[in-house]
């Protein structure tokens, strides 16, 4: 069984991939992703908000892989864009990602802000993450 994600008529259509509500089902545990940065396993930042972003999706997947999950069972996420200019090469990487993991468009609840800056020089995408993995 995975989440429950749905939009209600009752608000307007989401402005972008994400459902407005998501469920955690009966029998899953809670498992809270910390943000993640478009950073290699070897160490190496990705060069651009694109790159950076496949490599964020890269790493949430791989985490979900080590609880025993997948994307199907993310909830929610947090991302964090420094500056507008990066909006366009973040939101190409998720497509990419989304059209692989969520094909029937039913996205987790997410939020999107643009802020100054991120921990350190050169991050351009940090995304954190929420998912309910059965127990």
């Amino acid at each position: 069984m995975k989440p429950r994600r749905w939009n209600p008529d009752t608000v307007a259509p989401p402005l972008g991939r994400y459902s407005h509500l998501a469920e955690v089902p009966p029998g899953h545990r809670l498992v809270f992703l910390a943000g993640q940065l478009g950073v290699a396993p070897n160490g190496t930042l990705a060069d651009g908000a694109e790159a950076q972003g496949r490599q964020i999706f890269a790493n949430v997947e791989a985490l979900l892989t080590a609880e025993g999950a997948g994307p199907e069972h993310l909830v929610k996420l947090l991302t964090l864009v420094a500056g507008t200019e990066h909006l366009a090469g973040y939101r190409a990487a998720q497509a990419e990602a989304f059209a692989k993991w969520f094909p029937d468009q039913d996205f987790p609840a997410q939020t999107l802000a643009v802020v100054a800056a991120l921990a350190g020089p050169g991050y351009a995408v940090e995304v954190e993450a929420i998912a309910a993995v059965p127990a």
